[in-house]
C-alpha cells in the first residue's frame, strides 16, 4: 500500500529496488489517477523535466492524484538504463500499487517521448491482462516499436 502525500519524492519498491515517485495530490477527491513518465534518461530526462511537471500540474489542478515516478538509474531510482524494457515493468507495478491504494480510480497513461514509449508499452501489458487504461496520452513520441 502506497502512503499518497505531497511532500516530494517518495521511495516504492520497484521490481530492481527503490523506485523513487512524486506524487501531485489534487485538492478535492481525485478524478482518477495519472501516471506522468518523463524523456530519455540519458538524455537528463527526470520527473522534474518541464513537460511532465507542467503535465502533472494541469492534471492535478484537473482534479487528478498524479505520480511521476523516476525511470530506473534517476534521481533515487535503483537501477539502469533498460531501453523500455525494466522501465514498463517498473510502471507496471507502479500501476498495480495505485490501483491497490485507490482502488476503483480510472487510470490515465501520459508520457513525453521517451516516457510515452514506455507509456505504450505500459498500456499495451495492461490491455492484455484484461485491465485496460481509461485513457493514454503520448506527447512527443520518439521512433521506435512497442
Amino acid at each position: 500500500m502506497l502512503e499518497l502525500r505531497n511532500s516530494g519524492a517518495q521511495l516504492l519498491d520497484g521490481p530492481v529496488g527503490a523506485m523513487e515517485v512524486l506524487f501531485d495530490l489534487p485538492k478535492t477527491t481525485a478524478l482518477g489517477v495519472a501516471v506522468v513518465a518523463h524523456p530519455q534518461p540519458l538524455l537528463g530526462g527526470t520527473a522534474l523535466h518541464k513537460v511532465p511537471q507542467l503535465l502533472a500540474r494541469a492534471l492535478c489542478d484537473a482534479g487528478w492524484l498524479v505520480a511521476r515516478p523516476n525511470f530506473r538509474g534517476v534521481g533515487r531510482s535503483a537501477g539502469t538504463h533498460d531501453a523500455g524494457e525494466g522501465e514498463t515493468d517498473d510502471l507496471l507495478a507502479l500501476c498495480t500499487a495505485l490501483r491497490d491504494t485507490v482502488p476503483g480510480q480510472r487510470l490515465a497513461l501520459v508520457g513525453f517521448s521517451f516516457g510515452a514509449y514506455v507509456q505504450a508499452r505500459v498500456a499495451a501489458h495492461l490491455a492484455e491482462r484484461g485491465v485496460p487504461a481509461w485513457r493514454v496520452v503520448l506527447a512527443g513520441m520518439p521512433f521506435g516499436e512497442v
